[in-house]
């Protein structure tokens, strides 16, 4: 079973300065078979200086741990002419080493972050902050109850393209507000590599970006939208990963080392079209993102989670993967107050799929209580182009009148017993994952990524009333509220890799004015 206190990076002061506790699972790596484990630490403020070399400390594999546990204490008293023992943000990252019987030691993996890692620093660092009177966050939501399903206007935003930092968020608080939106859906927020992306190659998985303000930024962030009645559910990627994720890279490497024992990946199984695919037959791949919806709940009080490509993740309703984890997620949030209206009721908790052409089979038959389909989107799309609306135009428009679409799903409560909850697709004329709907309407200037023709809004304005009085949870994606443009390739490095910040100075011209208004009174 995976224990969260003793995998990571904890801090604690000493007589003489300060020591860190490290502990990482690395399941079937074990000393008996050659292996050492090695942690390398540096303050950040050290961490440019060539005269200074990071503070090298061996692991000891813990005999006859199920999941092969190594740990250290170390100590971190103070080196002259070094920040190497002041309070501050000390870096780390771990190796791995083999030596063969009769045979040297060779370096298996030069460098791999903390699977487990509650801080990060830019880049592929662990971090952790070392400070003589830590304090607890001050929450101030004790209050504050998630809102209802069908009370909800979603807003998704990617924090870097949308204010840069959390904190660009809660200067824009208000004006979410104004447009009616009680609920933000961050796209993932988990630290990645150096270079801008979407977040969809997961490195971390339990500690926000430092690009955007790392764990204080997201819980400020969040606790500012609870005091506003405003919900926040995160984007989480549990399908595949990125190649340098530990429980890949390690066990790649391990295996690729001629001599070394053959050692299975506890989470990893086979190569997918977005990155190496979790394993969720494994128990260990089923705890660890377990373990991680719960931080995010526990930690920093998310009112629940968008999951990506669920379409392929989902299996069954009795499936071992994302069916398993929405149901122990859902059972879990049955402890936690902001859930609950009475003893009786249902959880609160927000869990949406991205299941697309399977949102209702994953409605019907999981925990799920709300789900991303784009037949809106795609409807929107082919009217903004100039085509006339189907016949099926108005089943779009209410998804239950046909029957496609469970309007509740029976759960339990918190004593066990069966209740009715409802459940509902998200509705949305726009997602990160297409261009702009203004793109539709055609198209100006030259380039790769010609932009949509903004002149054009007045075609936009009838699709955003439906929007708003279709049957379901209506979705604004970053920009949508003022004709924002953007173009987006249909593969390639420059559809997750490009930065497009929000044009915000569209919010005053003479296209982005009338669409603003219109979006403001049917929100309100």
């Amino acid at each position: 079973m995976i224990n969260l206190t003793e995998v990571g990076a904890f801090p604690s002061t000493t007589p003489g300065g300060f020591q860190i506790r490290f502990g990482v699972y690395l399941p079937g790596i074990r000393s008996t078979d050659g292996f050492d484990a090695v942690v390398r630490i540096i303050h950040r403020n050290d961490r440019f200086n060539p005269a200074i070399p990071t503070q090298d400390s061996h692991l000891t594999w813990n005999a006859g741990h199920p999941l092969d546990l190594w740990s250290s204490t170390v100590a971190v008293n103070p080196i002259p002419a070094t920040s190497y023992g002041a309070e501050g943000l000390y870096l780390y990252r771990f190796q791995l080493w083999w030596t063969p019987p009769g045979g040297g030691r060779q370096l298996v993996t030069r460098w791999f972050t903390d699977p487990f890692a509650r801080q990060t620093d830019v880049g592929r660092l662990s971090a952790v902050l070392l400070s003589s009177g830590p304090a607890p966050f001050p929450w101030t939501d004790a209050a504050y109850k998630t809102p209802e399903l069908d009370d909800l206007i979603v807003y998704e935003l990617d924090v870097e393209q949308f204010n840069d930092t959390f904190h660009g968020v809660i200067e824009r608080l208000t004006y979410l507000q104004s447009l009616g939106v009680n609920c933000l859906e961050l796209m993932p927020v988990t630290s990645r590599k150096l270079d801008f992306d979407w977040g969809y190659g997961p490195l971390h998985y339990f500690s926000p970006s430092a690009h955007t303000g790392g764990p204080g930024g997201l819980r400020r962030l969040v606790d500012a939208c609870h005091a506003s009645n405003m919900a926040v559910i995160l984007d989480v990627v549990y399908e595949h990963v990125d190649p340098e994720f530990a429980y890949n890279l390690v066990y790649d490497n391990v295996n690729n080392t001629p001599g070394t024992p053959t050692v299975r990946s506890p989470m990893i199984g086979a190569s997918g079209l977005f990155g190496p695919k979790a394993d969720f037959s494994q128990v260990f791949t089923q705890e660890y993102f377990a373990a991680s919806n719960r931080q995010w709940l526990d930690e920093y009080h998310a009112d629940g989670f968008r999951y990506d490509e669920v379409t392929d993740l989902y299996q069954s309703p009795t499936d071992s993967g994302y069916a398993k984890l929405a149901y122990e997620t859902y059972r879990y949030s049955l402890t936690i107050p902001r859930f609950q209206r009475d003893a009786s009721g249902y959880s609160r908790v927000i869990q949406c799929a991205e299941a697309l052409w399977r949102a209702p089979d994953v409605l019907r038959n999981t925990y799920t209580s709300c789900a991303w389909q784009d037949d809106l989107l795609n409807k929107a799309e082919a009217i903004a182009s100039g085509g006339a609306p189907s016949d099926d135009f108005a089943h779009v428009l209410d998804p239950f009148f046909s029957g496609r679409y469970p309007g509740t799903k029976t759960v339990v409560n918190a004593a066990g017993d069966p209740v009715e909850m409802p459940v509902a697709p998200f509705q949305y004329l726009n997602s990160h994952d297409h261009s702009h709907l203004i793109v539709s309407t055609g198209t100006t200037g030259s380039g790769v990524f010609p932009p949509g023709d903004r002149s054009r809004f007045a075609r936009l304005q009838p699709l955003a009333i439906a929007l708003y009085t279709s049957q379901g949870v209506p979705m604004l994606w970053e920009g949508e509220e003022f004709a924002d443009n953007y173009n987006l390739p249909g593969d390639g490095s420059a559809r997750v890799n490009l930065r497009r910040d929000t044009h915000f100075e569209y919010f005053y011209d003479d296209y982005g004015v009338p669409m603003i208004r219109l979006y403001r009174q049917i929100g309100r």
